[in-house]
């Protein structure tokens, strides 16, 4: 079975990748032994997803795991009304956990009609030749006026999901699985990575 190194530790996360690249054994970054905190000082979600995937390139030259590829993500939400923000701060929007962030999120949108918004992921693959590029993932949605199911996970309570019509926190693991913006993006990437060797 063919490795991949996922630029990740996030159990949730992982789980969701294996569903996808069920056909590659994954790599955690405490699998190669990466315990530092990346600085995602990109503009975009493609600049932080291709930050953290050449720093583990970097990191892992001249050791047995050179010869896999990396992928690396950064995603988030972007609201229309608000000129795509939250976007690459949208865990950090507040400054305050998710609560905080839910709760600046609705304080912005207070009388506003248009609520249209979208989850982003952007996933970077980094090959063993040092060569990149990016796959795009995108769901869409509306943002609620009230918090509504399981306020567990980021801004998934004031997601309504226009492919499932209720909300992320309402939907089960498998439901949002099928439609979110990790899954579109994954599998661009299970594309690509079919048509190349390595």
């Amino acid at each position: 079975m063919k490795h991949i190194i996922i630029a990740s530790n996030n159990k949730h996360k992982l789980k969701e990748i294996n569903t996808i690249l069920d056909n590659y054994k994954l790599l955690t970054l405490n699998d190669i032994g990466f315990y530092d905190d990346i600085i995602e000082d990109g503009e975009t979600f493609e600049e932080n997803a291709l930050i953290k995937a050449t720093t583990i390139r970097k990191y892992i030259e001249g050791t047995e795991y050179s010869q896999y590829p990396i992928i690396a993500d950064d995603s988030g939400l972007s609201v229309d009304a608000l000129n795509s923000a939250p976007g690459i701060f949208s865990a950090r929007y507040s400054g305050q956990g998710d609560e905080g962030n839910r709760q600046k999120l609705l304080k912005e949108l207070e009388g506003v009609t248009d609520r249209k918004a979208h989850f982003y992921c952007c996933m970077a693959i980094s090959l063993p030749n040092g060569e990149t590029t990016t796959r795009l993932g995108k769901t869409e949605g509306t943002i609620t006026t009230e918090k509504i199911g399981d306020e567990s996970f980021g801004y998934d309570c004031l997601f309504m999901s226009t492919p499932l019509n209720k909300t992320f926190g309402e939907a089960t693991e498998e439901e949002k699985n099928s439609v979110s913006h990790r899954y579109y993006a994954l599998l661009e990437v299970k594309k690509f990575l079919a048509e190349i060797e390595y």
